[in-house]
């Protein structure tokens, strides 16, 4: 089974920030094959279905970012998730907007979610892609909360866009996950 968690916020307030990449690009992952969000497990929405004959976990935590360790390191527990199967995506303040990076692994840098799925699962060893969103000109809590506007977010959909084919691609030819 592979594992695909979107990091973000839960709430229409926050559907339209920079820090709801992560669950804009679940959305359109589900989307792309055909899923809904219609399961609640380990503190997450979840949908479930296949892509290319492999099971697929699609998850959005309700925990709000900054614990977002507590979803994922249930579920991984819960379903024995592999972690070279699992699949973290994320806004990232360090990368310039509409940047896409992919890493096998890595530490948790200045992300806060981030920080606690690593501390949480207890290892760096689980692939993630980034969304650059840029860097701010406010307070970083004001901006990743804020709504982004209309051309900005253009550009970023692009990317959410780039980030589900990433990510079916990664499904689809199993050696890329190898850590």
């Amino acid at each position: 089974m592979f594992l695909i968690v979107g990091l973000g916020n839960y709430g229409k307030e926050y559907e339209r920030t920079p820090h709801n990449m992560g669950f804009l690009t679940a959305d359109e992952i589900a989307k792309e094959m055909g899923l809904e969000f219609t399961k609640n497990k380990c503190h997450a929405l979840v949908a479930e279905g296949f892509y290319n004959g492999e099971k697929v976990m699609i998850a959005k935590p309700q925990t709000y970012m900054n614990l977002s360790g507590v979803s994922l390191s249930e579920l991984i527990k819960k379903f024995k998730i592999p972690l070279e199967n699992v699949i973290v995506i994320l806004d990232d303040i360090d990368l310039p907007v509409g940047t896409l990076r992919y890493k096998a692994h890595g530490s948790g840098g200045t992300h806060n979610g981030l920080r606690n799925c690593v501390e949480l699962v207890g290892t760096e060893n689980f692939a993630r892609i980034r969304i650059g969103v840029g860097k701010p000109n406010v307070p970083l809590t004001d901006f990743v909360l804020s709504n982004i506007p209309k051309e900005t977010f253009e550009v970023l959909f692009n990317v959410i866009l780039q980030a589900r084919d990433k990510v079916l691609d990664m499904i689809k030819n199993k050696h890329t996950f190898q850590i």
